[in-house]
């Protein structure tokens, strides 16, 4: 069951992934890219616990699983919401992190071999330099990109970024329940997922009042 769960919030994330990405391809929104790639990244990391609920946990299924979790989902979404305020900079700086972060997750060392069906904790794998220090630094850089631009553009998009504090909220939540294991995580992945999906997609007040 916990893997069937994990499958499906994979499935849904990349889903609405696709979606943002077909709308990019209407639209040309830079931020629209961007958050389709975070939310693919999110499909990633739910793959992973799939493969590791299924199958066990090994390297590959920890390097997969911080990737897309770890590393990818919080600073993509945080270029995202740069992007949407014009801040085109941030586009070439996500590309290289993008490309420091998949040579990371493939490289690094593990500290201990990853076996079982628990979901392994980073600090017990992982040293702090430079994996988890990376991770740090995206989340935390991300995350405040998030915030910051959700509430300074608030009253042009004020459903929208509710949604989006929303699904940031319950994504953080989901990173304290890992410990509980894939079947307490997988469904706060997939509502996360919805609702990040729904708060880009929401219609801005200029457009609301046009319709």
């Amino acid at each position: 069951m916990d893997a069937l769960l994990a499958f499906v919030a994979a499935l849904v994330s990349l889903r609405l992934s696709g979606d943002l990405l077909r709308r990019f391809r209407d639209r040309r929104a830079p931020e629209l890219a961007a958050w389709a790639a975070a939310l693919a990244a999110y499909a990633v990391a739910a793959g992973a616990l799939a493969w590791g609920a299924a199958a066990g946990w090994s390297d590959a299924a920890f390097r997969v699983y911080y990737l897309g979790g770890g590393l990818l989902t919080a600073a993509l979404l945080g270029a995202g919401s740069l992007l949407l305020v014009g801040r085109r900079w941030v586009a070439p700086v996500a590309l290289v992190y993008t490309g420091l972060a998949v040579g990371i997750a493939l490289a690094v060392p593990l500290q201990v071999p990853i076996l079982g069906t628990a979901i392994p904790e980073a600090q017990d794998v992982l040293d702090l330099w430079p994996a988890r220090i990376a991770a740090i630094v995206g989340n935390t850089l991300g995350t405040l990109a998030v915030v910051v631009v959700a509430v300074a553009t608030f009253r042009v998009r004020p459903l929208g970024n509710t949604l989006i504090l929303a699904g940031v909220g319950v994504a953080a939540v989901g990173s304290g329940l890992a410990g509980l294991g894939v079947g307490a995580l997988a469904p706060v992945i997939a509502a996360a997922a919805i609702l990040l999906y729904a708060g880009f997609v929401a219609p801005t007040r200029a457009s609301a009042r046009r319709r």
